[in-house]
């Protein structure tokens, strides 16, 4: 019913910036939050950041806070993830994800395939 594509990562080196978009298609909806998860080699899938529909309730985990700002534009359904002072520890696959009936990334509805980010020394 939902479909999420990303798009803009790929290779940086440390110390640089990406900023990762993520458009959905398929059911429109409305009051949904959105944000991201990232998942490193040999770990578990992990919250990264979360937006509101209005953009009033903004959430991001503590490895990111301070360097990473995530924001939405609904008129294109998208929602972006710009990241800052890349560091090799965030070098993982960037799934995109949707929760229809939730301020908050409480439960997962849609995810997008994912799309790799990997940060260099």
């Amino acid at each position: 019913q939902v479909q999420l594509v990303e798009s803009g990562g790929g290779l940086v080196q440390a110390g640089g910036s990406l900023r990762l978009s993520c458009a959905a298609s398929g059911r429109t909806f409305t009051n949904a939050a959105m944000g991201w998860f990232r998942q490193a080699p040999g770990k578990e899938r992990v919250f990264i950041a979360s937006i509101s529909w209005s953009g009033q309730y903004i959430d991001y985990s503590d490895s990111v806070k301070g360097r990473t700002d995530i924001s939405r534009d609904n008129a294109k359904n998208t929602v972006y993830l710009q990241m800052n002072n890349l560091k090799p520890e965030d070098t993982a696959v960037y799934y995109c994800a949707v929760d229809l009936h939730s301020a908050w990334l409480r439960t997962v509805d849609y995810w997008g395939q994912g799309i790799q980010v990997t940060v260099s020394s």
